[in-house]
């Protein structure tokens, strides 16, 4: 049976821990944008300006701005929801 340093080695595991790691980053990025949304409705700027300017599709932004006007939670639980639903560009 493999031991844990033995395991770190395998190439599954290292393309595994890659793919987390990758899978991370945007989930972090798009978290990073949806939490700018809240501002920059404030600014005045519409929906399709914001889904521009931050280079996500339309629906996503519609989609957050829902979920925030539905419910207490702060952006970045908003922006988990989100990423949960699948939709990235």
């Amino acid at each position: 049976m493999f031991g844990l340093d033995e395991l770190k080695q395998t190439r599954y595991f290292q393309e595994v821990a890659a793919k987390a790691k990758l899978e991370g980053k945007v989930e972090g990025k798009l978290e990073g944008k949806l939490e700018s949304v809240p501002n920059l409705l404030e600014m005045g700027l519409t929906v399709q300006q914001i889904a521009l300017a931050l280079k996500l599709d339309i629906e996503q932004v519609q989609q957050f701005i829902q979920d925030l006007s539905n419910s207490d939670n702060p952006p970045e639980s908003q922006a988990q929801s989100c990423q949960e639903s699948g939709k990235s560009r």
